[in-house]
């Protein structure tokens, strides 16, 4: 067995072994939420939840209710990371360390780690937007619920038509069935479209703009693959492995340029052009 086929044995054995990780975790997840309705039935039959609101009055939750509420609580940071610029970081770092060849390193714990921190640094003025128009003057008694759900919609909403492309929004408007066709994007005149054409279309442009960094940065390391195969080829050592020869190498030039500085210096300027 060649050095290139226990590669991709072992790549197999990581890969089985985090859907075995992810199995796993999605069956504890499954088995305390039905630990948690076995838990509720057996203390009292039709049982109900009251939350005060505030004004003297209570709503009464049933359990479905309940259920489908800490449900879509346990969806909530997802949506949430969707809606802001952790996608685009996220798939660029991925395809940054494909490009390079090394799999597992930096670990996904890392990346992912960074993408938020770097996350929050871009979204902290339109998180400091929305607790400024909702939060805070809703904590007060100034605005109602309504309100507030409202103001807290705008700067993420803002933020994401600045970010979508015409050609992604006109395609869900047309989905939708809005026969409008836009030309150019102006957020202050498209607040008024629902949150569920706007983070579709914000994330297929996320998408598309992050495969094109990917394919920017794949090229330089592709040309150091070509050069070291080359080398390789008119040496005739051709059952040593290019990608052996050549990681050092792109290693080595990643450091030089300050790869890390200026990838992320890009990311955070893409979202402000």
């Amino acid at each position: 067995m060649t050095l290139k086929e226990i590669k991709a044995v072992d790549e197999k054995k990581a890969e089985l072994k985090k859907q075995v990780f992810r199995l796993l975790v999605s069956l504890a997840v499954i088995f305390l939420l039905i630990s948690t309705v076995f838990a509720m039935q057996a203390h009292a039959a039709g049982i109900d939840v009251s939350i005060n609101t505030g004004t003297g009055e209570e709503g009464k939750f049933g359990t479905l209710q309940v259920l489908l509420l800490f449900g879509i609580l346990a969806l909530a940071p997802s949506l949430l990371l969707m809606m802001t610029s952790f996608t685009r970081i996220i798939i660029v770092f991925s395809f940054l360390r494909n490009a390079m060849g090394i799999q597992q390193t930096p670990p996904n714990m890392v990346l992912v780690g960074l993408s938020l921190f770097l996350s929050l640094f871009l979204m902290m003025p339109v998180f400091s937007q929305m607790n400024e128009q909702a939060i805070e003057p809703y904590s007060n008694g100034e605005i109602t619920e309504e309100v507030a759900l409202e103001n807290i919609q705008k700067p993420l909403k803002e933020f994401m038509l600045k970010q979508t492309g015409v050609n992604e929004l006109n395609l869900f408007l047309s989905l939708s069935g809005n026969e409008e066709t836009l030309t150019e994007i102006n957020p202050d005149s498209l607040m008024d479209l629902g949150l569920e054409v706007i983070v579709p279309s914000f994330l297929t442009s996320e998408l598309k703009r992050a495969f094109t960094i990917g394919f920017l940065l794949f090229i330089p390391f592709l040309i150091i693959d070509m050069v070291v195969s080359s080398a390789l080829m008119s040496m005739g050592m051709v059952m040593l492995p290019p990608s052996m020869i050549s990681l050092p190498f792109k290693l080595m030039m990643f450091v030089v340029v300050d790869g890390w500085g200026l990838l992320i210096q890009t990311l955070i300027t893409s979202f402000h052009g």
